[in-house]
This record gives C-alpha cells, sequence and structure tokens, in this order.
C-alpha cells in the first residue's frame, strides 16, 4: 500500500513537471521566437510557416501533425512514453493557442533567438527528466530507432532540423531566419545540457547492487545499452561483489536509475561524466 502511494504521488509530481515545462517550452516559442518567424526546429518550425501562411493557431497545427505519429507509435514504443509523449503534446498545444495572443516579449530577433532558446531548453529539461516528451521530433526518432536501432539519436534530431529550419527559411526567403533559427536550437540544447547532465552528453553509470543479472538484462532489452561487470570487494564487508558499468547518452541517464530502483531500492549508484566515447552507440571515428 505505501508503495503504491508513493508511486502514485511520484506519477503526480513527474505530471505537474511535465506541464511546467510545457508552458515554459510554449512562452518560449510563443512570446520570443514566433513573433520574430523564428524556429526552434521540428513541428513548431512547420507550424510556424503555417501560422505566417494561413494564421492558423500554432498549437492547433502541431496538435494535428502529431496525430498519425501517435498512431503508429502507440505499439512500438513503451505506454509510460506514450502517454506522457500524449500529454506533453496536449499541453504544449494549448499553452501555445493560449500564449500566442499576448504581446511579444520582444520583436528583437537576436533577443528572441537567445532567451527563446534558453526557455525553451529549460522546459525541455524538465520533461526529459520525467522520460517524457511533446511529439514531434522525440517521437518520430523513437520511432525510427523502433525499426532501425542503429540509427543515432542525435543523427536523426539535426536531419530533422536542419531540414525544417531550411523550410522556414525557404518560405520567408530570409537567411537570416535560418542563423538566427540556428542559435535558438544551440541555446536550447546547450541548456539541456547544462541542467540535465551538465556539459557533457555522456555518462558512465557504476551499479552496484545484489541483483546485476536482472538489472544488465533489463538495461538491455529496454535501452538497448549493454553493461560490463567488474569484480570488486567491499572493504568493509569483506565480500567480493559485482560492478555494472554502463555508458548511457543524457536522455538515458533517469531511464536507468528508474530500471535500478524498480528492480533494487538499496542499489548504490555513481555516475560520472565521460568526455568522449567510441565504439557501436556512440562516436564511430577512426584516427
Amino acid at each position: 500500500m505505501t508503495e503504491s502511494k508513493f508511486n502514485i504521488k511520484q506519477y503526480l509530481i513527474e505530471l505537474i513537471q511535465l506541464i511546467i515545462g510545457t508552458l515554459l517550452m510554449a512562452i518560449g516559442v510563443t512570446l520570443f521566437l514566433l513573433p520574430n518567424k523564428l524556429s526552434s526546429g521540428g513541428f513548431t518550425g512547420i507550424a510556424t510557416v503555417f501560422y505566417y501562411l494561413f494564421e492558423w493557431k500554432i498549437g492547433t497545427v502541431i496538435f494535428i501533425l502529431n496525430i498519425p505519429l501517435f498512431i503508429l507509435s502507440y505499439f512500438k514504443i513503451g505506454k509510460d512514453f506514450f502517454f506522457k509523449s500524449l500529454i506533453g503534446t496536449v499541453g504544449l498545444s494549448v499553452f501555445m493557442d493560449y500564449l500566442e495572443i499576448l504581446n511579444p516579449i520582444t520583436t528583437d530577433k537576436f533577443l528572441g533567438c537567445i532567451f527563446g532558446g534558453i526557455i525553451i531548453g529549460i522546459g525541455n529539461s524538465l520533461i526529459l527528466k520525467v522520460n517524457g516528451s511533446t511529439g514531434g521530433t522525440e517521437v518520430v526518432t523513437a520511432l525510427i530507432r523502433a525499426y532501425k536501432p542503429k540509427f543515432r539519436t542525435s543523427n536523426i534530431i539535426r536531419i530533422f532540423d536542419i531540414t525544417i529550419v531550411a523550410i522556414n527559411v525557404i518560405f520567408f526567403k530570409e537567411i537570416e531566419i535560418g542563423l538566427y533559427s540556428a542559435i535558438a536550437i544551440y541555446m536550447s540544447t546547450k541548456m539541456v545540457d547544462l541542467i540535465f547532465e551538465g556539459i557533457n552528453f555522456t555518462k558512465m553509470m557504476f551499479i552496484i547492487s545484489n541483483k546485476n543479472d536482472e538489472i544488465a538484462k533489463k538495461i538491455e532489452n529496454e535501452i538497448e545499452r549493454g553493461a560490463t561487470g567488474i569484480y570488486s570487494k567491499g572493504m568493509y564487508t569483506n565480500k567480493d561483489k559485482m560492478m555494472l558499468l554502463c555508458v548511457v547518452s543524457r536522455n538515458e541517464v533517469m531511464k536507468v536509475r528508474q530500471i535500478v530502483n524498480k528492480i533494487d531500492t538499496e542499489a548504490f549508484i555513481i555516475i560520472s561524466n565521460a568526455r568522449e566515447v567510441f565504439g557501436e552507440g556512440f562516436k564511430d571515428e577512426k584516427v
């Protein structure tokens, strides 16, 4: 009973964090980027074009664009991620439709891209921390990786954002739109890096538990990351132990923590920055 209550309380906290994250993202887009015709990539960039072309509400367009994605993704991605993404998308769409009628904070493109990018990054960080999304690029990436696991998430997002920004530049016929939009996307990404996991994209996770086999299998099945067993010895207990080493990306840190906590609440976890990682699933660079 206690555990059930705790889980419900935790889930409610995550939903509140998800809603706050979508509100911040909506503020960054509607009060900073949209008035300056700037794009943060993804479906928001497409919705910006429709907003200026047909005067359609940006939030409504984003929601409509996401409908086929959610239909396709229901059986292909985790249900927890699916429902949180659905809530995130609805929340973002509603907030955007209400906020776009307000006067913009600034009509200066430089200030708009800087502060808009920062606010969007903070909101996105809150959403990522609870394993959620606002649809669009994140769901597209999850779908592509469900069919093609070897595709790198960062590459998919990068290609998608570049394409959308290019569409904005062509539509508005202003190269500056693309340049300022690139700054906004960069600022947003950097804020996610700083808030979510520091300045590095990759983390080393050391896990000490009596249920290493179960944890390692769960990490491999759910996140598709391998774990290495390192023999160790507890100097206080004088007992031999197995310590798991797992290298993951920034969005996977919270997922691994959740897996470990569900299996062993007494597990000991150490998270450290990995400056650079080469090999399967990470950088593939030949010297």
